[in-house]
């Protein structure tokens, strides 16, 4: 019998316990029906070990069996097989591996993503001894032991910030896109995020595939079991790219597409020639089964078509993110905003997006209903809770887009020590609700999405308490439609 871990799963091993987690809970629901969320475990301190031994291609249990003896080394061999074939069947009905009488069964049972619709699988919760039987969620658990202190779990690394689309909308000066990581750096710091468990790394630019290495990067990043999402254009994607993207069970890649008219496309993107590119290089990523999602801010160029991408992409069962918010540049310059959609313009929109789905109103209602409850003491958001972003100088800010908010510098000091003891770090982690009494008397805060970056960028002083009224007339806006369309 042959055995492999699932190509979706991330293991970390934390000595006195293991965690095994889906990669897909780091990133887009996919509006397919053919994903099998599977969650996550804690493994306890010998489940850890039984689990470390397997690996991505498919091992046969007998030699796992001496490599697992080699370590319990006081253990009878007969016994160690007995509880490997059931931890291993366990881990197998909950969707964590699988196995097969030949390697190619194995492989063949271990189903990558695809746009085809198939059946669910039926996954399966038991019980083991080399599982963590707590009661507690898995989030409290991880709480508890690490006594409430906030761990590192994801990084964004902007691996250059030149660009070949100099997009009207984008919060990177185009003035300011003139660099890309230097390689040593950027593997300096998969290390460190490997000391640290990190489990996901987002890539972006600029544009990732103008650095040369990008395809070594993605190399690496496998290497190290990383959940990888990817933001680029596609416009530069060759064969060494797709296959490199083919060949490891990244999380996403997601893409600007603006309009299916190739001329409102390139007039937002400047670059004439980029639809052609983009689409064409979408086509290629749907012919391959590389998970993909699709970005399609709506502004002023495509607020009339931005519709058509939706149904292109529900057509292709391909998700779309078309959210109305563009924030300013990092620079607080605001030139980039005359693209936004004005408060009559999102009410259109807003009106739209009810119309065609049903769901719509429902879902804007259930978010509302989730933040009624909210207390003073409550955090404003994640914020360096769980994730950073790294730029390609080095700098480390907060979450992309705040790069006025410098944390720190990677040539300077370890990650490790500005995500524990950085004074920016602990100031905004120390921030709760209450240091925004306007928004706590706000009557229409349940509609409120706080976005500190957001405020910043759009204050000459890149405060983010500076609460902008923009954003407060949307929730405003939000507020008053759900009302309107409740009446009888």
């Amino acid at each position: 019998m042959f055995l492999k871990r699932k190509s979706y799963v991330i293991f970390r091993n934390y000595d006195s316990f293991g965690y095994i987690t889906d990669n897909r809970n780091y990133g887009y629901v996919k509006i397919d029906d053919n994903e099998n969320y599977i969650g996550d475990k804690i493994l306890s301190e010998s489940g850890s070990v039984f689990f470390s031994v397997l690996d991505n291609k498919p091992q046969n249990f007998n030699e796992l069996v001496k490599e697992i003896s080699n370590i319990f080394t006081d253990a009878d061999i007969t016994t160690i097989e007995k509880d490997a074939k059931d931890f291993y069947f366990i881990l197998e009905q909950g969707g964590f591996i699988v196995s097969g009488k030949t390697i190619q069964e194995c492989e063949d049972k271990d189903t990558k993503f695809s746009y085809k619709k198939s059946e669910q699988i039926n996954i399966k919760q038991n019980s083991s001894p080399f599982i963590s039987r707590q009661s507690k969620t898995t989030k409290d658990f991880l709480t508890e032991h690490f006594n409430g202190k906030p761990q590192l779990t994801s990084l964004h690394i902007e691996i250059n910030s030149i660009c070949n689309e100099k997009c009207i909308h984008c919060y990177i000066p185009h003035e300011n896109k003139i660099s890309w990581i230097d390689s040593n750096l950027f593997y300096n710091i998969l290390d460190q995020c490997k000391d640290m468990r990190l489990l996901h790394l987002t890539l972006s630019g600029g544009e990732p595939m103008l650095h040369n290495d990008f395809c070594d990067f993605l190399r690496k990043i496998k290497e190290y079991n990383f959940s990888v999402n990817i933001l680029s254009n596609l416009t530069l994607v060759n064969d060494e790219i797709l296959e490199e993207m083919k060949g490891y069970s990244l999380l996403s890649v997601q893409v600007s597409l603006y309009s299916m008219n190739a001329d409102i496309h390139d007039q937002i993107t400047q670059v004439k020639g980029s639809y052609e590119k983009t689409i064409d290089a979408i086509y290629k990523l749907l012919e391959n089964n590389i998970p993909m999602q699709i970005s399609c801010p709506i502004m002023k160029q495509n607020k009339n078509c931005y519709d058509d991408v939706i149904k292109w992409a529900k057509k292709h069962n391909v998700n779309v993110n078309n959210d109305y918010i563009i924030i300013a540049q990092y620079d607080h310059v605001l030139k980039n905003l005359d693209c936004r959609l004005s408060i009559n313009e999102i009410r259109d929109v807003l009106e739209n997006k009810i119309k065609n789905n049903i769901n719509y109103l429902e879902e804007i209602e259930k978010e509302a209903e989730k933040k009624k409850e909210f207390k003073s003491d409550d955090f404003v958001c994640t914020v360096c809770d769980s994730s950073l972003c790294v730029a390609d100088n080095g700098m480390v800010y907060p979450c992309v887009g705040w790069q006025s908010f410098i944390l720190g510098n990677l040539y300077e000091t370890h990650l490790h020590e500005i995500w524990n003891n950085s004074k920016k770090v602990q100031y905004l982690r120390e921030l709760r609700k209450h240091d925004f009494p306007l928004c706590i008397k706000c009557d229409s805060k349940e509609y409120c999405t706080m976005c500190m970056v957001r405020n910043a960028n759009e204050s000459p002083y890149g405060n983010p308490l500076d609460v902008n009224e923009y954003f407060c007339n949307v929730v405003k806006l939000h507020k008053e439609i759900v009302s309107m369309y409740k009446k009888p």
